[in-house]
């Protein structure tokens, strides 16, 4: 056994129980409280405690102060000042929850708890009530925090940008009705993905999209190198009348699921196998070749399905024109529906949501968490970057 072991466990046997051993901790973090705001008294008054005070202001005893942290309810001494200028940083005046609870508080809604179960949690862990309106001010204050984080200034130029809808139910005039939380992630010339946004609309349009995009214009992005987005009525030309020279490429995945609504079951697995070969092709031309195979086996029968691929046929088959590396990120939106369903299991305990607010707010975290491990770039960026470059020189300067 390691010495460290040894002395870990002789430690532990002072305490007959976990509550002796929480109630030390609590101590030991009363403690660590009093001498921080003593040392934030110090640097205050330009002095430290038992030095010579220079004329004007200096110490004048403490103030007993109630506090909440994850070890229960702890009475702390806070130093003050003659002047009373002394405004402490880690317990704030009028507040008695130390920032380490109001963390816990905020991630457990991260999470999906609701406000009053975060209320029994609490109860339950640290012993002390805190009543749902003080956790709902604390949850409010991310409000704030998402404000300023939908406004920030974004990068010149994006690599690719995709875009996806994720719909919540929300109350409104006392019926509840879906609601749809736009979201954008780009990916910036370092390789690595961001979140450039939420917007939250009634329901999913192109009118919206064109919003969205002349937002993200306005906060910096003058260019675009290519979109993925679904299929959506109007969204293409949405793009182009804001990033008019982005390449637009429609999700292949929504594209078979679209085309597949049209055929019925027995015949949808051979259908598959044919549409499967135009997105598979090599190129354009040999991808054009499989849809006229497609449309002289299927276009009697399902000619929906198969204009589907043709009235689209541009966007859909954009990927092609890039290298292989390229393609397996750009041809589907499935980096922005594995963040949605991050979301959504973040989400899940909430049937509804009371306000436009609390949705967002609720996303907002669940971005936030979701997104925490976004730290490195995206796989093979070192190629991909240089493919990007040579196909797109005079756009993408680095």
């Amino acid at each position: 056994m390691k010495k460290e072991d040894v002395l870990s466990n002789d430690f532990l046997k002072q305490f007959k129980n976990g509550e002796e051993l929480y109630a030390f901790l609590g101590q030991l973090q009363k403690r660590g409280v009093e001498a921080i705001l003593e040392g934030e008294l110090d640097n205050h008054l330009g002095f430290e405690k038992h030095g010579d005070a220079p004329e004007g202001n200096f110490r004048n005893g403490h103030l007993r102060k109630k506090v909440r942290n994850q070890y229960g309810e702890i009475e702390i001494q806070v130093p003050r000042d003659r002047n009373s200028t002394f405004e402490p940083v880690l317990v704030p005046k009028r507040k008695n929850i130390v920032d380490g609870i109001e963390n816990i508080i905020i991630s457990l809604y991260a999470k999906g708890m609701s406000v009053s179960n975060i209320e029994e949690q609490i109860k339950d862990l640290y012993h002390f009530e805190i009543s749902s309106s003080a956790i709902s001010r604390i949850t409010d204050r991310v409000s704030q925090d998402a404000i300023v984080w939908q406004n920030r200034p974004l990068e010149r130029v994006y690599c690719i940008v995709w875009m996806d809808g994720i719909v919540f139910k929300v109350r409104e005039n006392s019926k509840v009705v879906d609601k749809t939380i736009y979201l954008a992630i780009g990916l910036r010339i370092d390789g690595k993905k961001e979140v450039l946004g939420l917007w939250l609309g009634k329901n999913e349009s192109a009118s919206f999209w064109m919003n969205v995009l002349t937002e993200i214009k306005a906060r910096g992005v003058e260019d675009i190198l290519v979109t993925a987005t679904d299929n959506l009525k109007g969204f293409t030309e949405a793009i182009r009348s804001v990033f008019p020279l982005s390449t637009k490429q429609i999700c292949i995945v929504h594209q078979i699921r679209n085309a597949c609504r049209f055929v019925v079951w027995k015949d949808r697995k051979p259908f598959a196998a044919d549409m499967k070969k135009i997105y598979t092709a090599p190129n354009r031309d040999a991808a054009h070749l499989a849809l006229e195979h497609l449309e002289s086996i299927w276009g009697a029968k399902y000619s929906y399905a198969v204009k589907s691929w043709k009235e689209n046929w541009e966007e859909l088959t954009a990927f092609l024109d890039f290298p292989l590396e390229i393609r397996k990120i750009i041809y589907t939106t499935n980096i922005i529906e594995n963040l949605n369903g991050k979301i959504r299991k973040y989400t899940k305990n909430k049937l509804s949501y009371p306000t436009d607010e609390a949705v967002i707010k609720s996303v907002f975290l669940a971005i936030m968490e979701a997104t925490k491990k976004w730290t490195s770039p995206i796989r093979d960026w070192g190629l991909i970057l240089n493919q990007f470059i040579i196909m797109f020189e005079n756009r993408l300067i680095i």
